[in-house]
């Protein structure tokens, strides 16, 4: 399993190109399109098939529309409690960053626990509720995308709509922090992690 990233949309979400030696692929947010994702895909030869999205905040799902022009075929994944704030321009926030709505159905609505095969790579969907209702984390091997739940030192906000800061917290020790200490972090904003790093220093959740 391989991973590339970029900085997409105007917040530079954190978004994820993950891809084996099938050409079997999915992307993890893309806060917006960046002509440079495309070409990755096309130069590698990969075969795009799913957006999985962390969380339905307009940051992370400002290019989920443009990559399923380019590839019909793809399927958007979520969790299922975030139907709500997916499909409402008003609870995404999408006016407010790209002055324009964005709503988004799913293909796949996912529970927590669920796997999804890609290529041979297998997709482990932890949901994380605390950031908003349906925020879930996707654990490929021994990397989490961790979307706006934990980030290095820091943690999601929770004074949007759907927030709950103990919600957060609970997720975050009971889901996330029982995985290996190796487990390599990727999360939505700021730098690569490890779970051991956040048990330790993570002023907000340090065990």
């Amino acid at each position: 399993m391989k991973v590339k990233h970029y900085f997409t949309g105007p917040y530079e979400v954190n978004a994820y190109i993950v891809y084996d030696e099938t050409k079997s692929a999915y992307i993890v947010d893309p806060g917006g399109y960046k002509p440079e994702l495309n070409s990755f895909i096309v130069e590698n030869e990969l075969n795009l098939e799913y957006i999985v999205l962390t969380h339905g905040h307009g940051d992370h799902i400002g290019g989920v529309e443009q990559l399923k022009d380019l590839y019909p075929q793809v399927k958007v994944v979520a969790h299922r409690n975030e139907k709500e704030m997916l499909e409402s321009p008003y609870q995404n926030t999408s006016i407010e960053i790209y002055g324009r709505p964005i709503t988004i159905t799913a293909d796949i609505w996912v529970e927590d626990g669920q796997e999804l095969k890609c290529g041979d790579m297998t997709m482990h969907f932890i949901y994380t509720p605390g950031h908003t209702k349906g925020g879930m984390c996707i654990l490929c091997g021994n990397i989490l995308f961790s979307g706006d739940t934990l980030f290095q030192m820091s943690i999601g906000r929770t004074d949007f709509y759907g927030g709950d800061f103990d919600e957060l917290i609970n997720s975050i020790k009971t889901k996330l922090f029982v995985l290996p200490d190796d487990t390599i972090v990727c999360p939505g904003h700021m730098g690569e992690t490890t779970i051991l790093a956040e048990k330790r220093y993570n002023p907000f959740v340090r065990i």
